[in-house]
């Protein structure tokens, strides 16, 4: 395994500086054509037709030539530099060559979520005013056939107006090459709760977190990423998309998170960089999990045993024995050619990600917001922490945490080329984000040991406070249940206990999973006293479990069970709009 030691990831720059570019950091344009010499005949993107099922693979050539071809149409039909384009639908090359071929114009980006409604969308696309709208066939008609203050076109090859039919009547020049410091794109979150806003990314947000994560982690262009979550959010986006056109890797567009098309993109993509949410590695554990446990109790033992063994030397050596001593488990489960998987979008279970690391996975988490690029913490594989989300990249940003308590926990702030250029067109909403002195405040809670390895506790607006006045953080208690595979959703609340002395305690929300229901042969219609009874039982058996291993200001005091889920985030997080 090459060490991290002295590993500089943006040292081949050198040679195209001045030539291909002229900044302190290419934009992305500039970055994409510097890809396409080095490696342009290399795989660049590739999925499954959703029709007959067969595989469509463009190399970094193809692709360049369709992004320059949808570049020079966008021009010659009044794309200007500056313009806003929106793209909106499933992961796949169609919406890549959208996104590469605005900024190759001169314009700004606009991904949208594909799983907000239609009128959620025309909200967004009001803010936006984009000059063209890309989107996917099942919202195609809608839009097309309404009256808009932008055209559309479609990205899927069903559809009029499909974008790789799209060509300029003669040879156009790409004139209107973007700088640096432009904006590259605009990023519509509501996180998990509050008013949506576009968050504001330049070139040089985008290119400088790409290889400033690079200096955690080790990746090159034999290396296959795997698109599976929205391409539209930055995690997916930066970490996958982005990362891999910077260092010349391929790109799998996953476009569903059905389990069969989610096997079978494993094995025929033979992924070796698996980005995911916790929902997706929890899953997968659950299963190698399932699989162990069936084969008796002989066998589950030896099995954990040598995991233990395999966890103790990678962490004592280096040396990874995992993955050739699980090597049929892997198969089995077609994650046998995952080189590294890496875990965002929340803190994951620590017996998670030491299960994975066990199994002969590099495993490690990541942490970071939509306004940070979005990585600012990244666990190197040769010393990673589980307990931690990462270790951030001192000498490339900064970060502190401001007003600590007594152990060390307060809000997370940082600095660095990562950091958004504000929301669009919400100057105040921009202003409250920062300090005084330019610090950029995160929102969430948590410490830093001394290695520069950072710790979450929460989020600051989730944060309770219990009569004796100890601070409980809902997401720490709720990654006790990760593994709880009865309960599909979990999500803990403060809740006033005593009216007189408006005392605090912890409430548990809970969709039971279907497999509870399956477990005590009922169906989740059954609204009889006798099967609450029996699934609150169940349920209450397992958060008593839990709340052993928990402090006692910590623990859940009442349960409410759900019979529809909460609403959530496209990367499975609670939308935190719940309260009762």
């Amino acid at each position: 395994m090459q060490s991290l030691k002295n590993y500089n990831p943006t040292l081949f720059l050198d040679k195209f500086r001045g030539k291909d570019f002229s900044g302190e950091w290419p934009t992305l344009p500039e970055i994409f054509t510097i890809t396409v010499k080095r490696f342009g005949s290399r795989n660049a993107f590739t999925d499954w037709d959703t029709d007959a099922g067969s595989k469509r693979t463009y190399s970094y050539n193809t692709v360049f030539n369709q992004v320059n071809t949808l570049a020079q149409w966008l021009i010659e039909n009044g794309i200007k530099k500056g313009d806003h384009i929106a793209v909106t639908g499933k992961n796949s090359p169609e919406w890549a060559t959208v996104y590469l071929a605005a900024l190759f114009a001169g314009a700004t980006i606009c991904p949208m979520d594909y799983a907000l409604h239609e009128s959620e969308l025309e909200n967004l696309l009001a803010t936006a005013k984009p000059k063209f709208l890309f989107v996917d066939t099942e919202k195609f008609d809608y839009f097309n056939n309404k009256e808009n203050s932008f055209k559309v076109f479609a990205l899927n090859r069903k559809n009029e107006n499909y974008i790789f039919t799209l060509k300029p009547s003669k040879d156009v020049r790409l004139t209107q090459f973007p700088e640096e410091n432009d904006i590259a794109a605009i990023l519509f979150t509501s996180g998990t709760t509050g008013k949506p806003k576009g968050v504001m990314l330049s070139h040089k947000n985008l290119v400088s977190d790409a290889f400033i994560a690079q200096y955690n982690m080790i990746i090159n262009e034999q290396d296959v990423f795997y698109a599976l979550l929205p391409i539209h959010h930055a995690y997916t986006m930066l970490a996958v998309f982005i990362e891999s056109i910077c260092i010349g890797a391929e790109i799998v567009f996953g476009k569903s998170m059905a389990v069969s098309k989610l096997m079978k993109e494993l094995k025929e993509g033979k992924i070796t960089m698996l980005l995911g949410v916790p929902l997706l590695f929890n899953k997968l554990a659950a299963g190698i999990l399932k699989g162990i446990k069936e084969k008796g109790p002989l066998i589950n033992f030896i099995m954990k045993s040598l995991m233990n063994v395999s966890y103790a030397v990678k962490k004592v050596t280096g040396i990874n024995i995992g993955h050739k001593l699980f090597a049929p488990v892997l198969k089995q489960a077609n994650i046998n050619t995952i080189r590294i998987a890496i875990c965002g979008g929340g803190p994951l279970a620590k017996s998670v990600f030491k299960l994975y690391n066990e199994m002969g996975i590099d495993f490690v988490q990541g942490y970071g917001l939509t306004e940070t690029s979005p990585i600012i913490a990244l666990n190197p594989i040769q010393h990673f922490k589980i307990q931690s989300v990462g270790q951030y990249f001192a000498g490339h940003m900064q970060m502190k945490i401001l007003n600590p308590n007594e152990e060390g926990i307060g809000e997370i702030c940082v600095k660095g080329p990562m950091v958004m250029q504000g929301y669009y067109n919400m100057p105040e909403e921009t202003a409250k984000m920062f300090t005084e002195d330019g610090w950029f405040k995160t929102g969430d809670l948590g410490w830093l040991d001394k290695e520069n390895y950072l710790m979450l506790s929460g989020r600051c607006k989730n944060m309770i406070v219990t009569e004796g006045g100890k601070n409980v953080y809902p997401e720490e208690i709720e990654d006790s249940f990760q593994l709880e595979t009865d309960i599909q959703q979990i999500t803990v609340q403060g809740y006033i206990a005593d009216e007189q002395k408006k005392s605090e305690e912890l409430e548990a929300l809970i969709y039971p999973a279907d497999s509870l229901f399956e477990k005590l042969n009922l169906k989740r219609a059954d609204v009889s006293q006798e099967a609450r009874d029996s699934v609150y039982e169940k349920i209450s058996a397992i958060v008593s479990k839990i709340n052993k291993n928990l402090q006692p200001y910590q623990r859940i005091t009442r349960i409410t069970i759900l019979d529809t889920p909460l609403e959530m985030t496209t990367t499975m997080k609670v939308k935190r709009n719940y309260k009762k």
